[in-house]
This record gives structure tokens, sequence and C-alpha cells, in this order.
């Protein structure tokens, strides 16, 4: 195991640490970080590929990664003596093995909070672009096949009185369920613990410990947990055949977490009647099939992608970076039984 010594920090301290950026951030927060710290970035600004991860690895006090990024054990292994820190842009950490980064001695952190309310607002306008069918009628607008206005034609369903099942009742799940309230939505959620009731009651929402009875009583399904050990897919065809033909899928959480092939079948041949998807399992690459598909609404990864979330997060990334070079605990390290 090696550890960062005493005289490693002082060093660090005198010598300004030199930070390797993986991805662009935002221009104000790369100008206080080249103001701080030896800043090199990726003008590029595409995913590394892994031998470029472990140069930049070998090279640098700090590396800041961001999703597209996996850092498993063998690059931590192959990492310089010199790094000390991974300070990940994101909240998620299912990229970085955290247990390989500890046993190197590495300190691992993320940016948790910063996007919370960006991710429920999005989630939230995918309920409704499914819901109510404006992905598909917006596209007949823009083709130029709308005849008018008609009683019966162009319609969707109501938000109100519809139950929305929650699968992961963290920050995200929790600021959605605040909005679905507002809808007139009946919440229930299931998570891996029961909320306090005292929460329970704030947010109108009732515990449902079966997933799988969940699945099949929501009119609305949306998922923010984890994704799955080995990259197992949490909606699988069977998971996906459970759910009402009436009912709609959003994912705003992790890609792997829906089956993708699974999920076509189940749009194409109408076991569920609409997805929201903004996470892909391949992504950047999508399957052409999926995006075909006139009851699918798609966006390009957008939960975050706000000018203060990511700000907020490019803040938090210093922060964590000027505590950890005083030889202080960052406050948003994340540790293997969190993580």
């Amino acid at each position: 195991m090696t550890l960062v010594t005493e005289t490693d920090l002082a060093h660090r301290h005198g010598d300004r640490p030199r930070v390797i950026l993986t991805r662009r951030l935002l221009p104000a927060v790369e100008a206080r970080m080249a103001e701080l710290f030896e800043l090199v970035d990726n003008p590029g600004d595409v995913a590394m590929t892994r031998e470029q991860l472990a140069a930049a690895m070998s090279d640098c006090d700090v590396l800041v990664p961001t999703v597209t990024d996996r850092i498993d054990a063998e690059l931590i292994a192959a990492a310089g003596t010199r790094l000390g820190l991974i300070a990940n842009f994101g909240a998620g950490t299912e990229h970085i093995d955290i247990e390989a980064a500890r046993a190197r001695g590495i300190v691992v952190t993320n940016t948790p909070s910063v996007f919370t309310d960006d991710t429920a607002d999005l989630t939230m306008a995918l309920i409704l672009f499914v819901m109510r069918r404006f992905g598909v009628n917006e596209q007949v607008l823009r083709r130029g096949e709308w005849s008018g206005w008609g009683p019966s034609s162009m319609l969707g369903s109501a938000l109100s009185g519809k139950r929305l099942g929650i699968v992961g009742m963290g920050r995200i799940g929790q600021a959605v369920a605040h909005r679905a309230r507002a809808f007139g939505l009946e919440v229930t959620y299931h998570n891996r613990r029961r909320l306090p009731t005292a929460l329970e009651t704030m947010f109108g929402a009732r515990y449902e410990a079966d997933l799988d009875r969940l699945i099949t009583e929501s009119d609305i399904l949306t998922l923010h947990c984890p994704a799955l050990p080995g990259g197992a897919a949490l909606m699988d065809a069977r998971r996906l055949a459970a759910m009402k033909p009436t009912a709609c899928l959003i994912n705003t959480g992790r890609g792997q977490l829906v089956d993708e092939p699974a999920l076509i079948d189940a749009l194409a041949n109408g076991h569920i009647a609409g997805a929201g998807l903004d996470v892909f399992a391949n992504e950047p690459q999508i399957n052409p099939q999926l995006l075909a598909l006139p009851n699918l609404v798609a966006l390009p990864h957008l939960g975050s992608a706000t000018h203060e979330g990511r700000g907020a997060a490019g803040e938090k990334i210093i922060a964590n970076i000027r505590f950890w070079v005083d030889g202080h605990r960052p406050p948003d390290q994340v540790l293997p039984q969190l993580s």
C-alpha cells in the first residue's frame, strides 16, 4: 500500500500540484484552476483512450476524470507514485475502482448534490414529453403533417392521479418526488433503506419493499439508482414485460440499468406505451433501432447540463483539491463502503 506522506504534502504545498483534466470544464473553472495549480487540460475535449488515461495517471498529482473515463484496478495499479487524488467530476463513481484506489493510498472525491435539481427537472420534462406524447406530435408538426386541431387527435395521458414509481430515493429521487406532488402524481418508491416517516409524509410517498410489485403497479417508472454490480440490467425483459401496457419508463440514472434490446422490443410491440432516456448503455454510440421508435424521447445525457450545475461542480473540485493539498481530508471524499 502506497501512502501519501507529510513530506509529499509539504512538497505539493510548496510547488503547485500538477492537475490533469480528462475533459474540458467551464472556462471560469479552468481559469481559477490555472491560477492555483499546474493545469493540463484536454484541448480536443474527447474521451481519453485507455492509453492516454494511463499516461495521465503516471504524470500528475491530481486526476480530474468524468463519467466517460473508466478507471479500473489495473490502471490504478500502474499509476505513478505521485498520483494522490482522483477528483471526479460528478456524483457517481461506479467508473472508478474505489477499493483499488484506497489500497494505493489514493483519495477519491466526487461532486454530490450540485446536479440534483437539474436532473430532477429533466426527469419531470421527460415524464411530461412521454406521457403527453409531445415528442412524436412535435415531429408531426415539423414534417408538415399536422392537419389542424381536432378533439380526438394527438392525445396523450394526464399526469394527475397517475402512480409514479421511483427506484432509488436518494437526493435526486427525493427531488423528483417533491416535484411530482405539484403535478398530482401518487408517489411510491423502492429503496435499499426506507426513508424516515417524516420524509415520507413531506413527499407524500409510500414505501414499497417489493421492487417487482412497484414495477407492475406504476403508471410511470423512473430510475435513480446506481448501476448494478457487473453491469446487469435492472430493467430486463422480464421486468419490462411486467409493466402496464399503458406505462412509461424514464431513465436519467445509468444507461446500464436498462436492457436496451428488450426495451426496443417492448416499445415496438406495444408492451409499454413509451420511454424517456437521457442515458444509454454504450453512449455516445446508440442503437439506431432505439432512436427510430416514435414512442421514445431521447436526450444526449443532459441531466447535469446547466451553467449553474457544471460551474458548482467545478468549484467543488477546486475545494477538494485545496483541502487535499493542505493535508486535510477533502469534504467530498468517497469511501469504499459508501461508493
